[in-house]
């Protein structure tokens, strides 16, 4: 009976330890092996009102994360990450590398709402898109990253920290947990992708 209790306690363990390294691995850095684009045909529309669909972004790097407006913490800072990412760019951005912030409270975050979002962040940068669109059209863009949305019954949203490189033809390099990551990681991993493409 010991022994059986030992091996169970040791299974569940093991079971235990190797899921920590399996959502780790995940989310901290982890390089991708997908072979789809990430990037679907979706049609969302940016602060300045264009419509943009997302596999037309093909042929640069795109770094793409998820906020919202009304964010009281997580966003303000991954946009600053963001923001510290376009600095360090620098000319590289909008000619050879493009950011995407898309937006996962499309009910309360038009246009507008996202163009001043991204001048009060001092992240009215070209070469940086703030999209959102229609709540179908954000669920269908998020199922082309693996993600969903999460609002609750009051209607507020839950975080995504993810923060996602996408390489020139659409797949997925690297995925970051935007809490963590340093934004000279997600430099260096862009200018990597780049000297690959």
């Amino acid at each position: 009976m010991g022994i059986q209790s030992n091996l169970r306690s040791l299974a569940i363990a093991l079971v235990v330890t190797s899921s920590l390294f399996a959502v780790a691995g995940c989310h901290s850095g982890s390089t991708a092996d997908s072979s789809a684009s990430v990037l679907t045909d979706t049609k969302l529309v940016d602060q300045n009102g264009n419509s943009v669909e997302l596999s037309s972004l093909k042929g640069k790097p795109l770094v793409v994360d998820f906020i919202y407006t009304s964010c009281p913490g997580p966003c303000l800072m991954e946009t600053a990450k963001f923001a510290n990412v376009a600095l360090r760019l620098g000319s590289d951005l909008g000619s050879k590398v493009t950011l995407v912030s898309i937006s996962v409270d499309p009910e309360h975050d038009g246009p507008k709402q996202l163009l001043n979002y991204s001048r009060q962040q001092g992240a009215d940068e070209k070469g940086w898109y703030f999209l959102t669109g229609g709540p179908a059209d954000i669920d269908q863009a998020l199922a082309g990253f693996k993600l969903s949305r999460e609002v609750e019954p009051d209607g507020s949203v839950g975080h995504l920290v993810n923060m996602m490189l996408i390489g020139p033809d659409g797949r997925l390099v690297r995925e970051y947990n935007g809490e963590i990551v340093k934004a000279q990681d997600i430099v260096d991993d862009v200018k990597k992708t780049l000297n690959n493409g």
